[in-house]
């Protein structure tokens, strides 16, 4: 057992000092900054600035040329914190929600461990990753030539996740998160009195027709063997009940798995669009966003990760990948490497991320930094 209970307390108050002061995606000055002085403390070879926010941490060791990453995200949620713990959010509107303080504190522990046992014959770079939350910081770094600086035969991240036995670690082979598409269809129409319907095209009926038509996608278009889900999630239109507004929106979300299913979802989704445009005499412009790809584990990597968790937790296969997403998919695409979770679930801490009453289980820090030094530890093993 690697021996880490000493690290454990000041661990647990540097998490809880992010979460009382989160910071936005590619606004996490504050957050980045403790890390990169933490690190530096630690003797590692620091780099800020990487992908806009970003920090990479260097540990070389010994005479071998190979190399790994473990990643951490770094940002908050737009969420109003609602746990009224004593180190709750202090920022309005901004709030730790999805647990990437814990992230943090685990990756940085590793850091410390390793610093100091020096148990691998390698570099392990430490990855410590802004704004996942939509905004693509991954992506960010990777384009600012991440894995070109440094170097990497595989590439890790580690996400807690509540459904999960608290300690226990399961991933799989291929797709593990879903990726994620945003669109958006303004239906344009006339407007006029709502006395006399019959001189103006109706955005709002023809919006109407478009959501039932829309969830048709799924059930008549894609093959049932496949994975997916397309969900309306807003509608805007008028301001008042004597008024046919000329102008609607719809928006909503597509999750896949399979690029073919993903284009066929993007094609019928304008199909139907254009047809409900000549239907109702309106127009109907579609905007559609692939802005985060699925997430897709390397077998072998996959493998490899499970073969060590079970070293130090208990490990399972997943049985079937998520529909959220993750932007660690473009650093996979990048790297060969995999994506784990981490339970964090028990009795009285069920909370599912993204609640205003989450709060990361600080019990799983030891399991985490356990893993990723083990990792290091057994892929960069001395020969």
């Amino acid at each position: 057992m690697i021996e880490i209970d000493d690290l454990l307390a000041p661990l647990v108050d540097f998490r809880r000092d992010i979460h009382a002061h989160p910071e936005l995606g590619f606004a996490e000055h504050r957050t980045a900054s403790r890390i990169a002085q933490s690190l530096r403390e630690l003797g590692l070879e620091v780099h800020e600035g990487v992908g806009k926010t970003g920090v990479v941490g260097v540990l070389r060791n010994g005479d071998s040329g190979r190399a790994i990453g473990l990643r951490a995200d770094m940002d908050a949620l737009s969420i109003q914190e609602g746990t009224a713990l004593p180190y709750a959010s202090q920022t309005d509107g901004v709030f730790h929600g999805c647990g990437h303080d814990g992230h943090v504190a685990m990756l940085l522990g590793a850091a410390q461990h390793l610093a100091r046992s020096r148990r691998f014959d390698g570099t392990v770079n430490f990855f410590f990753q802004p704004a996942e939350e939509g905004l693509g910081g991954a992506r960010a770094m990777v384009r600012e030539g991440l894995f070109e600086r440094f170097p990497c035969d595989r590439v890790f991240a580690l996400h807690n996740w509540p459904d999960l036995p608290a300690g226990t670690v399961a991933t799989r082979s291929g797709p593990i998160m879903g990726a994620a598409d945003k669109f958006e269809i303004i239906v344009t129409g006339k407007g006029g009195h709502a006395a006399i319907p019959h001189n103006t095209p109706d955005a709002l009926l023809a919006a109407s027709a478009l959501v039932g038509q829309l969830n048709t996608i799924i059930a008549r278009d894609i093959p049932a063997m496949a994975s997916a889900v397309l969900s309306v999630t807003q509608i805007h239109g008028g301001h008042a009940h004597n008024v046919m507004p000329d102008r609607a929106s719809i928006v909503g979300t597509v999750r896949t798995f399979d690029a073919d299913v993903q284009d066929r979802i993007e094609a019928r989704i304008n199909e139907i669009a254009d047809g409900v445009a000549r239907s109702f005499s309106v127009s109907c412009r579609v905007g559609y966003d692939r802005y985060y790809p699925a997430t897709i584990n390397d077998p072998e990597a996959a493998a490899e990760a499970l073969e060590v968790a079970a070293t130090v937790a208990t490990a399972v296969e997943a049985p079937e990948p998520a529909f959220t997403s993750e932007d660690f998919a473009f650093m996979l695409q990048a790297c060969k490497g995999a994506y784990l979770w981490l339970g964090q679930g028990c009795a009285d801490r069920s909370t599912p991320l993204h609640s205003p009453l989450y709060d990361f289980n600080d019990d799983v820090i030891g399991t985490g930094i356990r893993l990723h030094v083990a990792l290091a530890e057994t892929l960069l093993a001395r020969t």
